[in-house]
């Protein structure tokens, strides 16, 4: 069995031991993609659930507690509070705790949320007596709305780019996608802060997968609208703004009328969010008051230790004393466009799927590793399309999940989460390998790059670093060093995941004509 291509020399390619018939997974994997996701799915949402029994964000740590709280106050306020006021700072509207800083299908999801909680456990979501509530039904129930977030956007969201991704697989690949599924639904960083720490970028990264598989079906107006959905959830999926962009853009010059395809696809990204934002358009000012709320410049161009270019570089150039805000903005603005051009020009002059999916890798790394006001959990983002291409680049996939991981380490430790962590590095380890399977042979570029004896130094040191955060103290004098240790480990991997996918995007085959615009000329 091979993973990837057949053809391709960038493939992972699987050696049986005693061959499928018999197995769990073989018998697992004929029985039909839709039954494989829905096994899958099943045991998926049985981790999620076990995760959730552990502690969130800012479990009893007054008197801010920690992203639980700023999501159960999100709904409070929604619920008790005129639309009008959401985004803005009152005496019953305190924005400097946990004020709304996210577009407004947030606003939405939070109140239709908090309407939830206010029918079960109104203690838990009344105006002003709330703040930092803590019970075991009010827990129960917040659990239960990512849960359900889960299972109604992100699973059939991978359902669709699946289907759409292998089209009526072969016998032979049927194994690949049931991999695959696993894949992206047991993606243990997103477990980890979405029903560990306690977010819902399931909702934004499920509308971007839905996206993405419309473009790769060729629905670009879907892709457009659902991509649209996604940034009015949260604003960091602009992360992947330039790869749909200039994908966009090169398919569009190819037909027959490009300034009409342009238009098209405009007025439908101009309609959903003038749908979203309607609420705010009555006026200017009420307009900017919710659009100021979104980009939060006062916080600086990182929070804690992240492992991007801007504070691994600080060890040795203190930015934030050497620069102004606005400075650092405009320094973070160009690094970042400079390093996103490479990928938008090769998908504007060649655009094809396998490229696309590339260049949404390359342009969310370089916002992660460039732009401003970065922090841990931000690494979910170009993690999204490093998933999408796990079949494809498997050992870059494993690499890249493995330090993504490392890096939320010092985050997932403060949040009481080492069992989980633990638990799900292993399962997803052990899934990589894929049930019945006895050895994987690695033939990419990748690895060949690195060596095989490199490759042992660096996971050596990547299991060195958790035992040592664990059981050592670092010196007084630096009470951070384990954390900028792994910031900078981390880091350097980051680079050499991004170097690399920037190269093999370049190098792709150039297609003759896009199959999915053969109707349109």
């Amino acid at each position: 069995m091979v993973k990837g291509n057949k053809t391709s020399s960038d493939t992972v390619s699987v050696v049986d031991g005693d061959g499928d018939q018999g197995c769990f997974w073989w018998w697992l994997v004929h029985k039909g993609t839709t039954t494989t996701f829905l096994i899958v799915g099943l045991f998926a949402l049985l981790v999620r659930a076990a995760v959730s029994l552990h502690p969130y964000s800012g479990f009893a740590n007054p008197p801010k507690f920690g992203d639980y709280e700023a999501q159960r106050h999100w709904m409070e306020i929604t619920i008790n509070l005129p639309i009008q006021e959401w985004y803005r700072n009152s005496t019953r509207n305190d924005l400097s705790y946990w004020g709304l800083d996210y577009p407004p299908l947030t606003a939405y999801q939070s109140f239709i949320h908090g309407l939830l909680l206010r029918f079960f456990h109104p203690a838990s979501v009344s105006l002003f007596t709330s703040r930092g509530h803590e019970s075991y039904l009010g827990k129960l129930l917040m659990r239960w709305t990512v849960l359900s977030s889960d299972l109604l956007i992100l699973f059939p969201a991978v359902l669709y780019f699946v289907i759409v991704h292998y089209g009526q697989p072969s016998r032979s690949r049927k194994s690949d996608i049931g991999w695959h599924i696993a894949m992206l639904l047991l993606n243990p960083c997103l477990i980890l802060i979405d029903h560990g720490h306690f977010q819902y970028n399931c909702i934004s990264l499920g509308f971007t997968i839905g996206a993405v598989a419309g473009v790769l079906s060729g629905m670009d107006v879907v892709a457009c609208v659902l991509y649209c959905l996604a940034l009015n959830h949260k604003q960091m999926s602009a992360y992947f703004a330039p790869a749909f962009f200039s994908h966009l853009l090169g398919k569009c010059f190819r037909r027959k009328h490009p300034l009409l395809e342009v238009s098209k696809l405009g007025f439908y990204v101009l309609g959903t969010f003038a749908v979203v934002w309607w609420p705010y358009l009555y006026s200017k000012d009420s307009f900017l008051e919710v659009l100021s709320r979104l980009a939060p410049f006062e916080r600086g161009i990182f929070e804690d230790y992240v492992a991007n270019f801007w504070c691994a570089s600080s060890i040795i150039i203190k930015w934030k004393r050497l620069f102004t805000s606005e400075s650092l903005r405009l320094l973070s603005l160009i690094a970042t466009v400079i390093t996103c051009l490479p990928s938008m020009i090769q998908q504007i002059k060649s655009p094809s799927n396998r490229g696309f999916l590339y260049g949404l890798l390359n342009c969310s790394f370089a916002f992660y590793m460039f732009s401003f006001q970065v922090h841990e959990k931000s690494i979910l983002l170009p993690l999204l399309p490093a998933s999408l291409l796990a079949m494809e680049e498997p050992f870059i996939f494993r690499w890249f999940m493995q330090f993504a991981m490392l890096s939320m380490f010092p985050l997932i430790c403060r949040d009481g989460l080492i069992v989980p962590y633990l638990a799900l590095l292993a399962l997803f380890i052990l899934i990589f390998d894929a049930p019945g399977q006895e050895r994987v042979k690695e033939s990419n570029y990748f690895y060949n790059y690195l060596g095989a004896t490199t490759v042992r130094l660096v996971l050596f040191c990547y299991f060195i670093l958790h035992i040592v955060y664990l059981t050592m103290n670092p010196p007084e004098k630096y009470p951070f060093l384990f954390e900028a240790i792994i910031m900078n480990v981390c880091f350097s991997q980051f680079v050499l995941v991004n170097l690399g996918c920037n190269i093999k995007q370049w190098v792709l085959n150039k297609p003759t004509k896009l199959e999915v615009d053969k109707k349109f000329i």
